[in-house]
């Protein structure tokens, strides 16, 4: 009886321990994702460019997911609107960069170079990836759906950021413009299962 009660002590401490780990990584994760957001989107619109907006506009989306999550591991409720916001953003987010990009190409609108971009896409690039294991070493104790998600968003972001981060240093190397474009087209393979999952989740 003893021994149950003290492997039931433990299991409870390691789970306390990890729950505690993974609050304070989601607070780096809403941390980062803001800045990530803020300066993908602003140097995406300053260079006109479509990919490096969609790649900030994703990191919103993600921002939420993150809020939405902390709220979860701190045992707070909201969770249902925050998710519903995400769904539209997502679906928003999808619509833009496919009116847009065609238009970009039917027009001939050339992007400008942004190394803020750059700089922002390649941190992410190897950041998301680490984040995303710590993410992991956590879940396999608290076993979490909800942090198993944030985790494949975490990966998912990591893919977005070198797609983006490809597009942009290809068009700045080679003035191949409308490879921006062509990037920002490509995003929608990961950009539509995830609206779509995001609308059938907040419904």
């Amino acid at each position: 009886m003893h021994a149950i009660l003290t492997d039931n002590s433990s299991m409870e401490a390691a789970r306390a321990r990890a729950l505690g780990r993974g609050i304070r990584l989601e607070i780096l994760t809403i941390a980062w994702m803001l800045i990530e957001a803020c300066v993908a989107v602003g140097a995406g619109i300053v260079a006109r460019s479509v990919l490096l907006t969609a790649f900030g506009i994703d990191s919103v989306v993600e921002l939420l997911s993150g809020i939405v999550l902390f709220r979860l591991l701190t045992g707070r409720t909201g969770e249902t609107a925050a998710t519903r916001i995400s769904a539209v953003l997502l679906v928003l987010l999808c619509v833009y960069v496919l009116l847009f990009s065609i238009a970009g190409l039917l027009f001939r609108i050339e992007p400008e170079s942004s190394l803020a971009g750059i700089a922002v896409t390649a941190i992410a690039i190897v950041a998301m990836p680490v984040l995303a294991q710590r993410k992991r070493r956590v879940n396999a104790v608290l076993q979490s759906p909800a942090l198993r998600a944030d985790i494949a968003e975490s990966i998912s972001c990591a893919y977005l950021a070198a797609m983006t981060l490809f597009g942009l240093v290809v068009s700045m190397l080679t003035g191949l413009w409308w490879i921006q474009y062509v990037a920002a087209l490509g995003l929608l393979a990961w950009l539509v299962p995830e609206a779509r999952e995001a609308v059938r989740g907040g419904e």
